[in-house]
C-alpha cells in the first residue's frame, strides 16, 4: 500500500480508491483482467490508445497496490502475465456496475434529447 495514503483523513475513503483507482486506464485493465489471466500484448490490443508506456505505468500501479499481479516466466522470448489478487478481484461488483453504467449512459446520449426527457422540443 502507498506511504501517501496515511495523509488521507479517515473520513474521506472515497478519495482512497480514487488514489488508488484513478489514471484513465486502471479501470479498464481491472475489467479485462476479470475475465482472465492476460499477457502484456493482450492487454495492450484490448486497450485501444492506450501506448506502451502508459500501460506499464498503470500496471506497475495497479501491482504496487496490491490489486494486480504480474508473473514472469523464464523462458525465451519471456513470458509475463498479469492477473487480479484477491483484492482487486473484490471490485468485480464496482466495475461491473461501473461497466452497465456505461452502457446506459451511452445508450442514453445517443437518443435524441426529446427522448430522454419525454416530451418533444419544438
Amino acid at each position: 500500500m502507498r506511504s501517501d495514503l496515511d495523509e488521507i483523513p479517515e473520513h474521506c475513503t472515497v478519495e482512497v480508491a480514487m488514489e488508488i483507482l484513478g489514471g484513465r486506464w486502471k479501470l479498464a485493465i481491472l475489467r479485462k483482467l476479470l475475465d482472465r489471466t492476460h499477457r502484456f500484448g493482450e492487454l495492450m490490443r484490448a486497450m485501444h490508445g492506450v501506448t506502451q508506456r502508459m500501460l506499464t505505468r498503470q500496471l506497475r500501479e495497479l501491482e504496487a497496490d496490491g490489486l494486480v499481479t504480474r508473473t514472469v516466466y523464464r523462458e525465451v522470448p519471456p513470458k509475463v502475465e498479469y492477473s487480479l489478487t484477491e483484492a482487486g478481484r473484490s471490485l468485480e461488483k464496482i466495475i461491473l456496475l461501473l461497466d452497465e453504467w456505461g452502457e446506459w449512459y451511452l445508450d442514453r446520449a445517443r437518443r435524441p434529447a426529446h427522448d430522454q426527457t419525454g416530451t418533444s422540443q419544438g
